[in-house]
């Protein structure tokens, strides 16, 4: 599984590096070799503004001239909010193309963009660095709220993609928006990986750089839907391979987006898999037990769990209870999600048995329910 396997990909290049059975005398050729075939990592940021942002009919226009394409779903009449959809590692805006019909059916317009460096950006491949992409993100939140200023904006984001928005809500001048809905943060930060893990990443980066790999091979279950697994994979704006300076980037975006964990908003929710074999539990647990405690009675950030839910939940089987609880608090921040996910993701923070089934929940539960008018892209 090509993004969402990177974590795997720094463990298994560790090891090989620092096998004891290595002998000595090929270990050193080894290291030799790559740090005479080594490179300087090659990132992408923004550039210089030339132009005011601008939305097109297919594409946002970033100042520097960077055009990201987009698809929109849109429901029957005037939407009842704006989604801005933000994709995860090698993704592309495709990530949405099954939940977004079914937020659209209920009244939602959803938005999904390229992130610049992935799906048909300029310099696909290369990776912007985090202050480019929460640039890019709050420019296009700030498009949105222009355009639809009585209309209520939500941004949400999956694994990298919630990432980036954690870091965008924590940030000096985040955009007016109604809340952040976080699926499956990629948050494994530096400090919750072991010695072999942090020395091979970093051997890697400060080696061979610009040296691809891919995912084939390491047994990730990212979904239960295999169907969209091998549309993903098909997707040519899927990539497939990955730069290791890339890889490096996002780990570095991850340990941004752990950080930033104490400092969310009241209006957030965070959902997460029971499944998910790409973000470690401790390091989900860790991030929850840092968010911002809340008082009897106020508000504050919300988590979800999802015992049979895997990475990519939004396009797992079971995808109607978690894309169900989050129309139900974007109704209703404060009420309890139809499906109990929150009820369980206290328990599982504790460390009790959490029951794999719910006996509510999903999109039948909402009473914002409309047809889909479009999708384009």
């Amino acid at each position: 599984m090509f993004s969402t396997a990177l974590p795997l990909r720094v463990r298994r290049s560790a090891q090989r590096l620092t096998d004891r059975r290595l002998p000595a005398r090929c270990l050193a050729a080894l290291l030799l070799g790559l740090l005479l075939c080594g490179c300087a990592m090659h990132l992408v940021p923004e550039g210089a503004a030339v132009m005011a942002p601008a939305r097109t009919a297919g594409a946002f226009e970033m100042p520097d001239g960077t055009r990201l394409p987009y698809r929109v779903w849109r429901p029957v009449g005037r939407p009842a909010a704006i989604v801005l959809a933000l994709h995860g590692m090698d993704d592309s805006r495709d990530a949405f193309a099954i939940p977004g019909p079914a937020f659209a059916a209920a009244g939602m317009e959803v938005v999904a963009p390229d992130q610049r460096g992935f799906g048909a950006t300029k310099d696909r491949g290369y990776w912007p660095g985090r202050r480019t992409l929460v640039a890019d993100a709050r420019e296009m939140a700030l498009l949105l709220h222009a355009a639809h200023p009585h209309t209520k904006l939500f941004l949400m984001g999956e694994s990298m993609g919630a990432a980036v928005l954690m870091c965008l809500a924590t940030s000096a001048d985040p955009p007016p928006v109604a809340g952040y809905v976080l699926v499956s943060p990629a948050v494994w930060s530096m400090a919750q990986m072991n010695v072999f893990e942090r020395s091979g990443l970093w051997l890697m980066v400060h080696t061979v750089p610009g040296l691809t790999v891919a995912g084939g091979g390491l047994h990730i279950r990212a979904s239960d839907n295999i169907a969209a697994l091998r549309a993903l994979g098909a997707d040519p704006r899927t990539l497939l391979a990955t730069r290791w300076d890339a890889i490096d980037g996002l780990v570095r975006l991850m340990d941004a987006a752990a950080r930033a964990a104490p400092l969310l908003p009241a209006d957030t929710l965070l959902l997460y898999g029971g499944k998910d074999e790409l973000v470690p539990k401790r390091a989900m647990r860790a991030v929850w037990r840092a968010l911002p405690r809340r008082a009897a009675g106020a508000p504050g950030p919300r988590i979800a769990y999802y015992p049979a839910d895997y990475h990519l939940m939004l396009r797992d089987l079971q995808r109607a209870v978690p894309i169900g609880d989050i129309l139900s608090w974007m109704e209703d921040p404060h009420a309890q999600l139809p499906s109990g996910a929150g009820r369980a993701a206290r328990a599982w923070l504790r460390g009790k048995p959490v029951r794999t089934g719910f006996p509510g929940g999903g999109i039948r539960a909402m009473r914002w329910g409309r047809r889909t008018r479009s999708s384009v892209g």
